[in-house]
């Protein structure tokens, strides 16, 4: 898995958005403001719906 977190760029400077990190397997997901609270896993599967489902 990818160590590197990322945000969206249409979130720019905002400090209030989700952060994410990325693998084949799984898709991580975390707050911004609250890094060490821990994240949210899905797996790519229930990642790629959630994604179709907000759009």
């Amino acid at each position: 898995m990818s160590t590197e977190w990322h945000k969206s760029s249409y979130s720019g400077a905002s400090a209030n958005c989700v952060e994410v990190r990325e693998s084949p397997e799984r898709v991580d997901v975390r707050d911004t403001q609250y890094q060490d609270a821990g994240c949210l896993t899905f797996s790519s599967s229930e990642w790629i719906a959630t994604l179709a489902t907000a759009k």
